[in-house]
């Protein structure tokens, strides 16, 4: 299909513009390595103003173009996008790392339901924000609940671990086989580093933490929280939870509005 913009430039084809990027809202600049490649890929000569991680303020310059006049309606569509996207991930990834204040760690796992596609711009982007996109560092078994399922239940699940010595050991607490008690104990009986409490429910963390206390192991065994955990949750379950995860507020974020603006030629 004709693209009607190659018409629409003709008589201006030959000539080159420059653009200026702002921010129309504060936040935290990411997506600048996906932003250069398609950049290049485009034929346009793009200078981020700011490394992916560093703050952004209202109305700030973001970055410089230069482009043909058809290259710039592209940038347009492709690096605002790649931008805005991966920039509204880092700025809400920042704000539950702010507001748990050291008290918690801050995980966002859900990059794993997000395209293929964007799975990398997503994840660069929570870790741009200061978060971790996962629950501990590789080498590690997470035995969630169709894990569990599959292997007849925790102790069953933490016995198949046996041939993996090294490996973070993480288990999903949903109160599937008994309640949250009972599942605490089976997982640190058999040998769990990490505990999932994944039922959204705060009693049922406290309940998690208090149980792994009096079996002795609340200094070596860490628990999780997630379950629709909001940003605005956050300061109450941090210091409760060792570790919370916070899906859909971070990876599904707002947009960090920008515009792109021609102020002449090249």
């Amino acid at each position: 299909m004709e693209d009607i913009r190659d018409r629409l430039f003709q008589k201006v084809a030959e000539k080159r513009f420059r653009a200026v990027l702002t921010a129309e809202r504060a936040g935290v600049l990411s997506g600048g390595e996906a932003a250069r490649a398609w950049a290049a890929k485009l034929g346009i000569e793009l200078e981020l103003c700011k490394a992916d991680g560093e703050d952004i303020g209202h109305g700030e310059r973001i970055g410089n173009l230069a482009a043909t006049a058809k290259q710039m309606a592209l940038a347009e569509e492709v690096l605002i996008g790649t931008l805005a996207k991966a920039s509204g991930i880092a700025t809400a990834a920042r704000t539950a790392v702010l507001l748990a204040d050291g008290r918690a760690e801050i995980v966002s796992g859900s990059w794993k339901k997000m395209p293929p596609e964007i799975k990398g711009l997503v994840r660069r982007a929570i870790a741009d924000g200061g978060a971790s996109f996962r629950i501990t560092e590789p080498p590690m078994i997470y035995l969630d609940k169709n894990f569990l399922r599959m292997l007849g239940g925790i102790p069953a699940a933490l016995e198949a671990c046996a041939p993996f010595p090294g490996h973070t050991r993480v288990v999903q607490i949903r109160s599937e086989d008994g309640d949250v008690d009972e599942e605490t104990a089976e997982a640190i009986r058999g040998g769990a580093d990490i505990l999932m409490v994944d039922t959204g429910k705060a009693e049922d963390l406290d309940r998690c933490v208090a149980r792994t206390a009096a079996l002795g192991a609340r200094g070596r065994v860490k628990v999780a929280f997630a379950g629709n955990v909001k940003l605005t949750d956050i300061p109450a379950l941090a210091g409760r939870a060792d570790i919370l995860c916070i899906g859909k507020e971070i990876v599904d974020a707002l947009l960090l509005d920008m515009k792109l603006d021609v102020i002449g030629e090249a």
